[in-house]
């Protein structure tokens, strides 16, 4: 059971890397959930407690992707990117810090895929705009989606990790944020002092401010631009107060998502239907399908098992090598 067990979690992870043909990972993740059930490794009751582990996550995953593509239909993103590259007054080196910190935030709010998919091409599309060449691009792109991974832990929002960790604990927005966001700064600053270090022959001295768009013309409709403003400030209260009330973080960025969809439906810059079309609802069944493989892995034993060998490895002492290597290779 065990080894039949690896072997479907191996070839899931196959199939959703390789992609072999444009196969969604939604069918590849799907799949591997089905030869789970079928090897007997998991069970209907298991795929229940799964679904009741990550529909949180994975709802409000698909709401803030809603809410940032009518944010980036509107151009708030690109608005974003060029006041900070204003503020950088054409120094490559105080854009590329500003455009990391900027990283940071829209991580925090709006998750870190939703940071690296929308703010990582309009970053390129400004570096490329300004003349800096590849390798200045490599460096800005190759820090937006670093950062996009290393500070998404100061809100629960942040990552559909935080979710599911928050959920499983009983952890409240606010409660989770007092203790995540002095981490997430320590782990910006060593970040942004890597990346500086690593790209800094990338990151070009000077740029022509003269050449840059007025952040206004990036806006495609200013009352929406304003109004969702208003939402965001709704919206981060709202969090606020979900855990005085017990509301799933979901249902209030769902809620949030809808308002903005409602209030693009006469905007020429969002085409709503078309958004609620392109979203990423493949992401239910990927998310099921790979948390039923790794509970098959539980159900097998591998998981005790690698917990056994992580105790015994923490134990290990090289002066009793002898006496501690011995069972990490043959236990008891």
């Amino acid at each position: 059971m065990p080894i039949i067990a690896a072997i479907i979690l191996v070839i899931t992870l196959i199939f959703v890397i390789w992609k072999p043909k444009g196969l969604h990972v939604g069918w590849s993740a799907g799949a591997g959930a089905v030869l789970s059930m079928l090897a007997g490794i998991v069970s209907l009751s298991d795929v229940a407690a799964v679904v009741g582990i990550i529909w949180n996550a994975t709802l409000a995953f698909i709401a803030a992707v809603l809410i940032s593509l009518v944010l980036d239909g509107i151009g708030f993103f690109e608005w974003a990117a060029l006041v900070v590259a204003r503020q950088a007054r054409g120094s490559g080196k105080n854009m590329f810090v500003l455009g990391v910190l900027l990283g940071s935030v829209v991580t925090a709010f709006f998750n870190n895929d939703g940071a690296a998919l929308m703010l990582t091409p309009i970053i390129l599309m400004m570096v490329r705009s300004l003349g800096l060449g590849d390798r200045a691009a490599i460096a800005f792109a190759m820090a937006g989606g670093f950062i996009a991974d290393t500070t998404s832990l100061p809100l629960i929002i942040s990552n559909l990790t935080n979710i599911i960790s928050a959920d499983f604990f009983g952890i409240g927005f606010a409660e989770y944020a007092a203790y995540m966001v002095v981490p997430d700064l320590f782990s910006l600053t060593a970040s942004l002092a890597v990346l500086l270090f690593v790209f800094r022959r990338f990151i070009p001295r000077t740029y022509d401010l003269a050449s840059l768009k007025q952040p206004r013309e990036a806006i495609r409709d200013v009352k929406l631009f304003y109004l969702s403003w208003a939402v965001l400030g709704m919206l981060f209260a709202a969090y606020l107060l979900s855990s005085l009330f017990g509301v799933p973080v979901s249902l209030i960025a769902g809620a949030a998502a809808i308002l903005l969809l409602v209030a693009a439906r006469n905007s020429g810059a969002v085409r709503p239907l078309k958004l609620v079309r392109e979203a990423p609802w493949g992401i239910i069944v990927f998310s099921v399908g790979m948390f039923v493989v790794v509970y098959g892995l539980q159900n097998a034993g591998i998981t005790a098992m690698l917990g056994w060998l992580m105790q015994r490895m923490a134990a290990f002492t090289p002066q009793h090598w002898e006496r501690d290597l011995w069972p990490l290779f043959f236990p008891p």
